[in-house]
């Protein structure tokens, strides 16, 4: 019998009111600036036979973390040797199917009547889980072990009652123990809220009505996805992204993706691409699902449930020894660079195989990330600072890439300035958009972001990890490259220092700076048939200076045409 489409729609939204509650109670209720302000987490459900059922418009990434720590959970124990009241806690990408340290995953189960039903799951990034970098991500780290705490997986509560020996462990192996305890115990608090919500949905509706429509809704969500892929022709097409470098500097090292469609199936093959990185940039399995499920959902369906229906008809082939499926030890700690451009290439590879009205020129499609320690602005202690920043979007064909927002994989919020220097010892001297980053064409790349901020302590120590400092974001169709990255110490002064990508442990001095300025997305179409007015908006705006515009346009400095 065919499922009734508005109970299922009745249904589905009933399952994502449960995880925006739960993504609601985690931000409101954490202490740390990464999770309350910058909404560094995400939340969802599943069944207990592991299967996603419903995910919180959170962080695409974090999807991976969720994933990979149920199945870890579930293959450490089974569903029937949990006791009501447990919790599970784990990180590491190898022992736990974690994507990188710092996203520490809590997993739940749900008891109705006594058997374990849902599986409530939510993963916070926690701005330092120890390792010789504050913040815990390296770009030129070299293994895992210098990463910070190693978590596989662990009861952190039994039958009700909280480990506080193993919850003070892992505190007291991180810089800011008490906020990694608060934090975490936020992460426990919000899971049973999603049990007690998950439990009032099956005493309403009935445990056997539940279980079939979360069947109906896996069913449809599958079918739908298999006809998006039946619509495209069948073949082949093949992209590659490149990384600047590969952690420790070299050569642009290669993200080859190549997109069979055969029938209503979806191959995705990563052969070709380079090796496992000498640094960070490594990209474990539970990441690089995440990362192609993002891009198959993005290009072929955006309103698609994120459940596990949508699995079914993909297939993903990564050699082993390359970055896309690392060894362990293997470092991995900045894998949300090489995901970025993982969907950079997917992209790429689908163009050929969509209508031309879908195509977009490239993203800043990287993540850079600025981390400061130190001594707090007030009172004891040390802090830890760390924030993802935005950059360019790609033009598309009908209009310009918009500026300074996350791509692809992340969707975190920036740190205000006002709520950075009340908790740190910080001051933000410039936040504004990058002149010139967009890429010029018809329609014009989106703008990066420049954030200079100054120490107001001595002994303050800054780390970045980024990318995009080398090769831009490609335009198309005649489109010119988005701006590149690039990272200053003491910008403007007789001091000023051009820094590398991937610096780690600086220490600055009371008033000295660090200015990162992240990449701008590529433009679409001959920048010669850009509208004069928007020409002229852009030159009135900063958003291009009249130099740009004479050399990339043809602006002749008479009203924008």
């Amino acid at each position: 019998m065919l499922a009734d489409p508005i109970a299922m729609e009745v249904f589905a939204n009933r399952l994502l009111s449960i995880t925006e509650d739960m993504g609601n109670t985690l931000i409101r209720s954490s202490f740390s600036t990464n999770i309350k302000e910058r909404k560094d987490c995400s939340v969802a459900l599943f069944d207990a036979a592991g299967r996603l059922i419903a995910q919180a418009s959170h962080i695409p990434l974090h999807l991976g973390s969720l994933l990979g720590s149920v199945r870890a959970v579930l293959a450490h124990t089974r569903a029937e040797a949990m006791r009501d009241g447990d919790a599970f806690i784990c990180n590491d990408p190898y022992l736990a199917n974690g994507t990188h340290m710092p996203d520490i995953s809590i997993i739940t189960p749900v008891f109705v009547d006594g058997v374990v039903r849902f599986l409530a799951a939510n993963v916070g990034h926690h701005s330092d889980v120890g390792g010789p970098v504050p913040g815990s991500i390296s770009g030129r780290a070299r293994s895992v072990f210098e990463e910070g705490i190693r978590l596989p997986v662990i009861r952190i509560k039994r039958a009700g009652e909280l480990d506080e020996d193993l919850l003070r462990l892992i505190a007291h192996n991180t810089r800011d123990p008490d906020e990694r305890t608060l934090d975490l115990k936020v992460q426990i608090a919000t899971n049973e809220r999603g049990g007690r919500l998950a439990r009032a949905l099956t005493d309403r509706m009935g445990w056997p009505a539940v279980e079939t429509a979360i069947a109906d809704l896996l069913a449809y969500t599958a079918t739908r996805l298999r006809n998006r892929v039946a619509l495209m022709a069948d073949g082949e097409s093949r992209f590659t992204a490149w990384l600047d470098d590969d952690g420790l500097g070299g050569d642009p090292v290669a993200i080859v993706a190549t997109v069979r469609v055969s029938g209503d199936r979806l191959g995705i093959d990563f052969a070709g691409s380079g090796p496992e990185t000498r640094g960070a940039l490594n990209v474990p399995e539970s990441a690089l699902l995440a990362s192609v499920y993002y891009a198959v959902k993005a290009l072929l369906d955006p309103e698609l449930l994120p459940n596990s229906g949508m699995f079914e008809a993909i297939a993903i082939d990564a050699p082993l020894g390359t970055l896309t499926n690392p060894r362990f030890p293997a470092a991995v700690g900045a894998r949300s660079i090489t995901c970025n451009k993982i969907a950079r290439a997917l992209f790429g590879a689908f163009a050929a195989l969509l209508p031309p009205e879908r195509a977009q020129a490239a993203s800043h499609d990287v993540v850079p990330a600025i981390i400061f320690s130190g001594p707090r602005r007030i009172g004891g202690g040390e802090f830890v600072y760390l924030e993802t920043m935005g950059g360019g979007m790609g033009a598309r064909v009908d209009a310009d890439g918009m500026e300074a927002i996350h791509v692809h994989l992340t969707n975190t919020s920036n740190l205000p300035a006002e709520a950075l220097e009340n908790e740190y010892a910080l001051l933000v001297d410039e936040y504004a958009l990058v002149e010139d980053s967009g890429g010029a064409g018809a329609h014009r790349g989106g703008l990066g972001i420049a954030r200079q901020i100054r120490a107001t302590r001595d002994g303050i120590v800054f780390s970045v990890r980024s990318d995009g400092h080398v090769l831009g974001a490609d335009g198309l169709n005649g489109g010119l490259q988005g701006g590149v990255a690039r990272l200053f110490r003491n910008f403007g002064t007789d001091g000023q220092e051009e820094l590398s990508s991937k610096t780690a442990g600086i220490v600055l001095r009371a008033g000295e700076t660090t200015r990162l300025q992240t990449p701008g997305g590529g433009g679409m179409g001959n920048p010669a048939d850009r509208a004069p007015a928007a020409l002229a908006a852009d030159i009135a705006g900063g958003k291009v200076s009249p130099t740009a515009a004479r050399r990339d346009y043809g602006w002749t400095g008479s009203g924008g045409g």
